[in-house]
């Protein structure tokens, strides 16, 4: 599978060469950090961030003649939190391929990731078995995806503090509306005009999207109605 800019990866470090580190790209040979991309601010040690055989996520920033400048500060946590949860349930797939096709797993998930992530693939697989029957038959196809179905998932849960204030009449019932009208987000009031989001999904990119979805509602809403609407930035 080739590599876009952008891509958030996992790395491996393999060497730091003064300000320079050399890391290995899971999959898709090797990149580099430069100083100014490992950690905002003055960075007075850097092997407080990274050392040889410590595995790190992250964000392809360019691709040139061969070189892939990477940076790690660019990582959210929410980026970060969702890549590992792909790359543990990977290597749950993974196990569960080489239950299934003995010898033949390797070759198998070899096809599938020359193109596209083995989490992605088999996450659709799930909706649409045919694009697996097509690799490995109709009877593997029913127990690989059997045997993923009864797979307990860990539910991922993402959360966000938002400020939700108002000096128009009525205003406190508007918000209180808007704030119920989706019934998938828990909603915990902390303070005065303060409020923590929450969204679980066994799926973290369907969380992802849901509470992105509500929350651009929320400001549409602000707007609206004359609401002052602000998202805390961790």
């Amino acid at each position: 599978m080739e590599l876009e800019e952008g891509e958030i990866v996992l790395c491996t470090v393999d060497k730091i060469e003064r300000t320079l580190v050399f890391v290995n790209i899971e999959g898709n040979g090797q990149g580099s950090i430069i100083l100014s991309e490992i950690a905002p601010g003055r960075i007075r040690n850097l092997r407080d961030y990274v050392v040889p055989k410590k595995k790190i996520v992250c964000k392809i920033l360019r691709m040139l003649n061969g070189n892939v400048d990477l940076s790690l500060r660019r990582v959210s946590q929410k980026e970060k939190k969702e890549l590992l949860e792909e790359n543990k349930q990977e290597k749950s797939y993974k196990s569960v391929l080489k239950s299934v096709l003995k010898d033949k797993s390797e070759e198998i998930v070899n096809k599938i990731t020359e193109k596209e992530k083995l989490y992605g693939f088999l996450q659709e697989a799930k909706e649409n078995p045919i694009i697996l029957e097509k690799l490995v038959g109709k009877s593997n196809t029913e127990k690989i995806l059997e045997i993923i179905s009864k797979e307990k998932q860990k539910k991922a849960v993402l959360k966000k503090e938002i400020t939700l204030t108002t000096k128009e009449p009525n205003g406190i019932e508007t918000i209180k509306t808007i704030l119920k009208e989706n019934p998938e987000i828990n909603i915990t009031y902390i303070s005065a005009g303060k409020y923590l989001l929450k969204v679980e999904d066994k799926d973290i990119k369907k969380a992802d999207t849901r509470l992105k979805n509500f929350l651009k509602e929320i400001e549409d809403k602000s707007k609206k109605f004359k609401l002052e609407f602000s998202i805390k930035e961790k």
